[in-house]
């Protein structure tokens, strides 16, 4: 166990302690989720959820995986939830052209017209393929993390990110 891990663990140095993983990890927990939230405010409400879980799941963190694994199987579930309700909220779902436009008004967004349409390829996978294809293409995350952080067999992620891959190279091609 690490220090920090240590320091979260004790009652007298947990919050300092947690403070400092806030501090350290925020950005990386932000632009995971930001990738598969996409909108700036709701990646933020994600992000305040993924850290109040957290701080209420650090009794139950046994310390065997890394602070930072954990934390992206946070961020990641939240996400994914996120999304579930935002889907049932909206019967309709918006469509490419809309993700693009989305993300081009959006002030924090600084990406380039290839970027967005990237994006807009990227948000019309499903999920859970989103999720492994984020891991692996932006983060750069081995499948052997992967699988540890999302709980599933590297086979079944090296099938989900070629399908990803095809599904977002079909795409793109349609839309030259």
């Amino acid at each position: 166990m690490n220090d920090l891990t240590s320091r979260l663990k004790n009652p007298a140095t947990r919050r300092e302690a947690f403070e400092e993983l806030v501090r350290s990890q925020s950005q990386n927990v932000y632009r995971n989720v930001r990738r598969l939230v996409l909108d700036h405010e709701d990646a933020n409400d994600v992000v305040q959820n993924v850290f109040l879980k957290a701080w209420l799941s650090l009794d139950s963190f046994r310390g065997d995986a890394q602070l930072s694994t954990w934390l992206y199987r946070i961020a990641i579930n939240e996400s994914l939830t996120f999304l579930s309700k935002k889907k049932k909220e909206q019967s309709l779902s918006l469509d490419d052209t809309d993700v693009a436009l989305t993300l081009k008004s959006d002030s924090y967004f600084d990406g380039s017209e290839a970027q967005a349409l990237l994006q807009a390829a990227i948000a019309t996978l499903p999920d859970k393929q989103r999720v492994v294809f984020n891991l692996k293409y932006f983060e750069e995350m081995k499948y052997e993390e992967m699988s540890e952080v999302l709980d599933t067999s590297v086979g079944a992620l090296k099938a989900s990110y070629h399908f990803a891959v095809q599904k977002i190279e079909a795409w793109m091609k349609q839309h030259e």
